[in-house]
């Protein structure tokens, strides 16, 4: 058979016919699980995260100390006589609002923060004025002798949370720390502000705070429980109510790093 009759013979045999079908419904369900974990695009803007998520004027200074295991009781004693150096300093707008002892996760970790009324120029003031204080001075020095390592974050609150409230008897606090990716904190805070909505049902809401000077893009998210199974029956209860998982979802793919630790207040602390 010749090259030109076999293709005329082909060309009389029926093909096979592959078609490609889509489901709208398939594209239109913007529930599922895919379309949970899509970033939203976030429009340019002149303003910085700051002034949009923050409405406050306060600064708060997050101070993460590593202990020698075999000094903790001698840190706490001389971080105790430091507190009361600066609450007998009327001129300081500042004040202690926690100080926490790490129970689970970084232990021999101890987490302190305080909360400076009126912006940068009141941490500066503060810190004018309690260099020169040689009580002051000779503490931190002795400190550095009980310290492994330690790290200072300048922090804001987001402007969604609720009011901070100090709280009374015998609690524990968990801090949930984030690092998140460059570019996403308005993300973060657009989100977080639906999704504060169901974690209120036992006003386990502390305080809410993200990076100003230091590790940036880091956010801290401070809850305050009974106890553990406490915390349990609290956090299985938000996983019932109806969005919490949607909130969860967008929230995820912004997270490069995240870690909790569980606190237990120092005797000194203002918050128990």
């Amino acid at each position: 058979m010749s090259l030109a009759s076999l293709r005329h013979v082909r060309a009389l045999v029926p093909q096979p016919v592959r078609t490609l079908t889509t489901s709208c419904a398939l594209h239109k369900d913007e529930s599922s699980w895919l379309s949970k974990l899509m970033v939203r695009k976030i429009e340019p803007t002149k303003n910085s995260h700051s002034r949009m998520l923050s409405d406050k004027f306060d600064i708060y200074e997050l101070h993460t100390h590593n202990v020698r295991p075999d000094s903790v009781g001698k840190y706490l004693e001389n971080y105790k006589n430091t507190v009361q150096i600066v609450q007998s300093k009327g001129n300081l707008s500042m004040e202690l609002i926690g100080s926490w002892n790490v129970e689970v996760g970084d232990l021999d970790q101890c987490l302190h923060l305080w909360r400076y009324t009126g912006g940068f120029e009141m941490v500066d003031q503060a810190k004018r004025e309690l260099t020169s204080d040689k009580n002051y001075v000779q503490l931190m020095q002795e400190r550095g002798t009980f310290l492994r390592s330690r790290h200072l974050q300048y922090l804001l609150a987001f402007s969604y949370w609720p009011q901070l409230q100090l709280r009374e008897g015998k609690n524990i606090y968990e801090i949930r720390s984030y690092r998140l990716k460059p570019g996403t904190m308005i993300e973060w805070g657009n989100n977080w502000a639906r999704a504060i909505n169901h974690r209120q049902n036992n006003n386990e809401a502390f305080a809410g705070y993200f990076s100003q000077i230091g590790r940036l893009y880091n956010v801290h998210h401070i809850w305050c429980y009974k106890d553990l199974q406490g915390r349990k029956e609290t956090r299985e209860s938000a996983w019932r109510s109806p969005g919490w998982d949607e909130c969860v979802a967008y929230t995820v793919p912004l997270i490069r790093e995240m870690h909790c630790r569980i606190l237990a207040p120092t005797e000194f602390s203002p918050t128990q």
